[in-house]
């Protein structure tokens, strides 16, 4: 593998033609060689975990993450002995006990482990999960009294409850008593309720604000656990105590889709629930996979690019509680049932999706934009309005909200870029009493406002995203690893790379780049993707294509074959074909060569 030419810009390419600066991710490549030779790896395994940061002593722990080493004590979480002890006691005392859960991937997992939990030691248990449009995000009061006149004494809440104040509040008026289990950014002050557990309370102290509600979940039911036996209550063999183990491919399904760093204990989840998932135990991810044509061994990019949509799909424009009865069944029958479902809307999901994201692009293109990318829409469908979010980041390189605008209310959906708080941006809005109601996390947020004060909380949001960037000269980047010829694209770099999986956010995929490639070939497959096959002035030959590229700059050059040489930026991949592996660059970003 060559070195860059320059420190500070791969092949000095300060703006891309998406408008991304191309940097070498830093590292030390001398302690990268002394990792290679300590661990008998491959040079370029030493050289990326080095620029990952992975200590010397950590390399083992990074390659082969053990949950016996690395799941913390559940107890180290606030108000998690408190939840404990009166899930105990509602067990014991044989209460009705109930989950409401989100409606995305997150609270779909994590309602789905409660069921199967709860079911495995004796208890059966209501699911509630709330109608996207019609109930909103978060618990409401008319849900917690159905379950309270269903029988429900206990509520287990999951993703969701940090800043439900007042349906709480209500709900323990109302003698339902409330256990919040989320992930949520949490305020100084916390809703009225029996326990609340979530590692990013302000006053807690917990090294792992990085998990998903599935994760903190997994915890919640890894201490239940613990307490029902320090109690005694699998002594007499019926029911047998569970190994929770068994559970790890909704956790790992969860926290991939969740788009939550995977590093550090989310790693660890991840790597033994894809090896879960590979045994094909739980009947609806195995219907899930079938429907989705998925025929080989089960990856992140799996679980985050074809299972994940697929779940959040029902929620989005279906039937909010699909998901997690699909992830809860032990039936075949019925998991393929409700999995040919969620293939049907998510093919209408896209659909709408398509849409919506046209028309936004359109109006972006019109009028221009700031700082923050900012879409609105009369009439938009609210469930798909945070994947267009998420598109219209990753075609501006800038943190994006988009809109839905429904008579006097909007409901909007945001997701940000590395460097930039969103969630807490969403917070401070609505404390200076520009929203309905609002939160999130760091890369992603959710808000409802009045029609009449968008136009302040628009200008609020630009401002503050304006002064963010000049204050921290945040721009768009491109992080590359490494530089290489097409000849040196090959099967055995593409396994060496994959020993550092599995790859999201918080452990990148590898980016290589490729200096003055010319296009002998290219066509435009599928809706807008394209497809190229690559000279290098060596000689050597790639194929290569670009997702969903062809109406943008980066497409318009490659399907310019007689144009200049250009510079490319992608990630490596295996790609099988009628039984027969290739290597195939998956195009991430390009640069005329001068």
């Amino acid at each position: 593998m060559e070195t860059a030419p320059r420190e500070d810009f791969v092949f000095g390419v300060e703006r891309s033609l998406s408008g991304r600066r191309w940097l070498q991710r830093p590292g030390d490549a001398r302690l990268g060689l002394a990792l290679s030779q300590q661990y008998g790896l491959p040079e370029i395994a030493g050289r990326l975990l080095a620029q990952r940061g992975v200590d010397p002593d950590a390399v083992e722990s990074y390659l082969d993450p053990k949950l016996s080493q690395l799941l913390p004590d559940p107890s180290h979480l606030k108000d998690m002995d408190t939840a404990t002890e009166r899930l105990a006691d509602a067990v014991e005392a044989g209460e009705g006990i109930a989950v409401f859960g989100d409606y995305d991937v997150d609270g779909a997992t994590s309602s789905a482990l409660l069921v199967r939990y709860f079911r495995a030691i004796g208890v059966a248990i209501e699911v509630y999960i709330p109608d996207r449009l019609a109930e909103g995000y978060g618990p409401n009061i008319a849900a917690l009294e159905k379950l309270k006149a269903g029988g429900a004494s206990l509520v287990i809440t999951v993703d969701c409850g940090t800043t439900a104040y007042e349906p709480l509040e209500q709900a323990a008026a109302i003698g339902l008593d409330i256990i919040v289990a989320d992930h949520h950014v949490a305020e100084a002050g916390l809703p009225k309720v029996c326990a609340l557990v979530n590692p990013n309370r302000l006053d807690d102290d917990s090294p792992h604000g990085q998990l998903a509600a599935i994760g903190v979940t997994f915890l919640l039911a890894v201490a239940l656990n613990r307490r029902l036996r320090e109690r005694r209550f699998f002594d007499g063999g019926e029911p047998p105590e569970p190994d929770l183990r068994r559970w790890l491919d909704l956790v790992a399904l969860g926290t991939v889709a969740d788009v939550v760093p995977l590093t550090g204990i989310n790693r660890a989840l991840v790597v033994q629930g894809l090896k879960v998932l590979a045994q094909r135990r739980n009947p609806g991810l195995a219907a899930l996979s079938d429907s989705a044509g998925i025929d080989e061994v089960p990856g992140a990019y799996h679980l985050g690019f074809i299972l994940g949509p697929r779940v959040n799909a029902v929620g989005r424009v279906g039937e909010a509680g699909l998901g997690a009865r699909l992830l809860a069944t032990e039936s075949a029958d019925e998991a393929r049932h409700i999995a040919g479902r969620l293939e049907a809307y998510n093919q209408e999901r896209r659909a709408i999706e398509e849409a919506i994201l046209s028309e936004a692009i359109a109006g972006i293109e019109q009028d221009g934009a700031g700082a923050m990318i900012l879409a609105s829409g009369a009439g938009w469908h609210a469930g798909v309005i945070g994947i267009i979010a998420s598109r219209l980041k990753d075609r501006y390189n800038r943190p994006a909200a988009v809109i839905s605008i429904d008579g006097d209310t909007c409901t909007g959906s945001g997701r940000s870029i590395p460097g930039l708080d969103l969630g807490a941006a969403i917070i401070a809005a609505r404390q200076k009493g520009l929203l309905i109601d609002g939160g999130g996390h760091a890369m992603a947020a959710g808000f409802t406002c009045a029609a009449d004060k968008l136009a302040e909380f628009s200008a609020f949001l630009e401002e503050r995203v304006a002064r963010h960037v000049a204050a921290t000269g945040l721009q768009p980047t491109l992080n590359v690893d490494g530089i290489l010829r097409a000849g040196g694209a090959s099967l055995e770099l593409i396994r060496s790379v994959q020993k550092l999986g599995p790859f999201g956010s918080g452990n990148a995929e590898p980016r290589f780049a490729f200096s003055g490639m010319r296009v002998a070939k290219s066509d435009v497959v599928g809706k807008d993707h394209v497809r190229c096959y690559l000279n290098d002035a060596a000689g050597g030959r790639l194929t290569a294509i670009a997702f969903r590229s062809a109406e943008t700059e980066i497409g318009q050059a490659l399907l310019d074959r007689g144009g200049l040489p250009l510079h490319l930026v992608g990630r490596l991949r295996e790609n099988i074909w009628q039984g027969r592996s290739s290597v195939q660059l998956l195009i991430d970003d390009a640069a005329h060569a001068q």
